[in-house]
């Protein structure tokens, strides 16, 4: 099954803002409120986020909303 791009970018912003400020996934679920497992499940693009956890994880990682939905750095 294709994961859906809008997905992957996400997954893939979380991951690079959290290893940038050098946080576990642990760390990260903990400051944002949810379970470590999900923080996971999102890196890998495995689940469909709702609005109001992307917003409990911008704020953990003190980033905007927009820099984990926004495209990949050259």
């Amino acid at each position: 099954m294709m994961k859906e791009p809008i997905l992957l970018l996400f997954g893939y912003n979380v991951q690079k803002h959290r290893k940038v400020q050098n946080l576990s996934q642990e760390e990260l679920a903990h400051l944002a409120g949810l379970h470590r497992t999900y923080i996971g499940m999102i890196e890998r693009a495995e689940k469909n986020i709702t609005l109001c956890n992307i917003e409990k994880i911008s704020k953990a990682l003190n980033v905007s909303i927009i820099d984990l939905l926004s495209g990949h750095e050259s």
